[in-house]
C-alpha cells in the first residue's frame, strides 16, 4: 500500500571522510588500489511541525573508476569526488522549500549535472554527490517514520513520481509493491587481475590469517558465485582463466561466474574472439558453461557504438561504467546490451528505475530474466556502505551480489572499538568478530540480511562522526 510522500526541508548536510588502508592490492582496469578515503554524509531533515531526524550514508572514493583519465593522479580523482559532493550539498541546501525525498533529488538533477559538466566532471562522476546525499536523506526519513528501508520503498514513501518523463510508461507504484526482499543473498567473489590463485602465486604474502588466494577464499567462505576480471589481452586472459578454472572445477557442486572486461576490449568482435577461444579450450569447458553475463567489456566512450544485437555471442552483455545518466540504459538496450549494473554510488533512484524497466520489458517479452539488473560492488566497506548497498539490491530481487570490500580490507579493524561493537550488536547476523575485529560474515557463500529490516536505511547503528575528519573544501578554479 502506497504511503503519502512526506514533505520536509533539509536543515543541514555535513560531509566527512576517513582513510581506508587495503590489506591486499586490488587492480581493476588501469589502477592498482592500495588505499583511499571513504566519504560520509550526515543529513538532518525537518518536518513542518518542527520534528527532526538525522540520517547517514557512506561510500568509498575510488580513483580511476568515475574518471579514468590517466593524466589525473589519485589525488586529483579524490578532489573530483569531494567537489561533486560539495556541489550536491550546496544544491540541496539552496532550496529551503519542503519536498519529498525523491523531490529533493529530482528538483536538482538537471542543474547539478550541468554545474558539474561546467567544472569538467562527467555525468557518472556527477552522480556520486546526489547518490550519497539521497541515501542519507532516506535514512533520516525512515528513522523519523520508524519504518525500514524495505517498507518505505514498497510503499513509495520517498514519493517517486510516476509522471516523470523518463518513466511515464512504467507503473512505479505497482512495481514497488511487488518487491519482496529475501533473508540472505549469495556473495559473488571478485578475482582481480593481480590476485593470487594458489599459494604458488604469492610473492609477498601478508600472513595476517585472512585469505590471500582464491583457494583460501573458497575454503573460508564457501562461495558459489565469482566475478573474474579479464584484461583484453586474449592470450593472457585464456591462461589466467584456465588457472582459475583449475581451482573452481574442483568443486562437485555447480558454480557460476561473470566476466568483467573493465573497458579493456576494443570491440564486440574482440569479445566474440575471447569467447570463441574459451569454447575451444578444453580446460575452460565447465567455466564457459557457468558464465551468466559479461560486464562492460568496451571503453565507456565507445561502448554505445558497439553492436551487441547479434546473438552470436551467446551471452548477455551489460553496461556498468557506461551507465552515465538516467536514460543511458535505454540507449544501451537499443545497441543490444541486455543489462545494467546497480551500484549505490550511481544512485538508488537510478537502480529502482532500471529494475522497473527490466521487469516491464521482460513482462512484455514473456521472458523472465532476459533483461538483467546486476549487483556490482565498488569496494563497499563494513558499516553503512555495505549495508545500504545490500539492502538495495536485495529489495530489487537480485539473488547474488559482487562483494570484495571485505577481502581487500581487514574489516572494521581501523575503526573505534565502540563503533565496531555498535554495528556488531545491531547486526549480529551480518557481522562476526574474529582476531579482535568485526567483519562481514559470509557463511556457505551467503550473507544473512535479516537485521537490515530495521528502522532506517538498513542500519540500526551510525558511525562515530567524532572520529572522522571534516571533508576538506575544494576551491573553485
Amino acid at each position: 500500500m502506497t504511503m503519502p510522500a512526506i514533505q520536509f526541508t533539509l536543515a543541514s548536510i555535513d560531509l566527512f571522510e576517513r582513510p581506508v588502508q587495503l590489506r591486499l592490492p586490488f587492480r581493476f582496469g588501469v589502477v592498482t588500489l592500495r588505499e583511499c578515503p571513504q566519504a560520509f554524509a550526515r543529513v538532518r531533515i525537518r518536518l513542518p511541525d518542527g520534528r527532526e531526524s538525522i540520517g547517514a550514508a557512506a561510500e568509498m572514493m575510488v580513483p580511476k573508476w568515475f574518471d579514468k583519465n590517466l593524466a589525473l593522479s589519485n589525488e586529483d580523482n579524490f578532489a573530483q569526488l569531494r567537489d561533486v559532493l560539495q556541489q550536491a550539498r550546496e544544491a540541496y541546501l539552496s532550496d529551503s522549500s519542503p519536498a519529498s525525498a525523491f523531490g529533493h533529488f529530482a528538483r536538482h538533477y538537471d542543474a547539478h549535472q550541468a554545474a558539474c559538466a561546467a567544472r569538467g566532471h562527467n555525468p557518472l562522476l556527477a552522480h556520486y554527490g546526489p547518490a550519497l546525499i539521497d541515501r542519507a536523506i532516506l535514512d533520516a526519513l525512515c528513522r523519523l517514520q520508524l519504518v525500514s528501508f524495505y517498507q518505505a520503498m514498497q510503499a513509495n514513501l520517498p514519493g517517486i513520481d510516476s509522471q516523470h518523463g523518463l518513466w511515464r510508461d512504467l507503473d512505479i507504484d505497482r512495481f514497488l509493491t511487488t518487491l519482496a526482499p529475501a533473508d540472505a543473498i549469495e556473495a559473488r567473489h571478485t578475482v582481480g587481475l593481480v590476485d593470487a590463485i594458489t599459494a604458488a602465486d604469492l610473492t609477498h604474502p601478508v600472513n595476517d590469517g585472512l585469505p590471500e588466494t582464491l583457494e583460501q577464499v573458497i575454503s573460508r567462505y564457501g562461495h558459489r558465485y565469482y566475478k573474474l576480471k579479464v584484461s583484453g589481452d586474449l592470450t593472457l586472459d585464456i591462461e589466467r582463466l584456465s588457472a582459475i578454472a583449475a581451482v573452481l572445477d574442483r568443486a562437485a557442486a555447480p558454480y557460476w561466474v561473470t566476466l568483467d572486461g573493465n573497458e579493456q576490449y576494443e570491440s564486440a568482435e574482440q569479445v566474440g574472439e575471447l569467447l570463441t577461444r574459451m569454447r575451444n579450450t578444453a580446460r575452460l569447458q565447465r567455466l564457459m558453461a557457468s558464465i551468466l553475463f559479461i560486464e562492460q567489456p568496451i571503453n565507456r566512450h565507445h561502448a554505445l557504438e558497439a553492436d551487441f544485437r547479434d546473438e552470436a555471442l551467446g551471452l548477455p552483455v551489460i553496461i556498468d561504467e557506461s551507465d552515465a545518466t538516467l536514460d543511458t540504459y535505454l540507449a544501451a538496450r537499443a545497441r543490444g546490451y541486455r543489462g545494467v549494473s546497480s551500484k549505490t554510488c550511481k544512485g538508488i533512484y537510478k537502480s529502482v528505475l532500471n529494475a522497473a524497466r527490466c521487469a516491464h520489458w521482460n513482462a512484455r517479452l514473456a521472458q523472465p530474466g532476459h533483461f538483467i539488473l546486476s549487483a556490482e560492488d565498488l569496494t563497499t566497506q563494513a558499516g553503512l556502505a555495505v549495508q545500504q548497498d545490500l539492502a538495495l539490491v536485495n529489495l530489487l530481487g537480485i539473488t547474488h551480489v559482487e562483494r570484495n570490500g571485505h577481502h581487500y580490507v581487514n574489516g572494521m579493524a581501523a575503526l573505534p572499538k565502540a563503533e565496531q561493537g555498535a554495528f556488531l550488536q545491531a547486526h549480529p547476523d551480518l557481522y562476526s568478530a574474529s582476531d579482535q575485529t568485526v567483519r562481514l560474515a559470509i557463511r556457505d557463500g551467503r550473507i544473512a540480511l535479516g537485521s537490515l529490516a530495521c528502522p532506517g536505511f538498513a542500519s540500526a547503528a551510525h558511525p562515530d562522526f567524532d572520529a572522522m575528519q571534516a571533508m576538506p573544501s575544494i576551491a573553485v578554479t
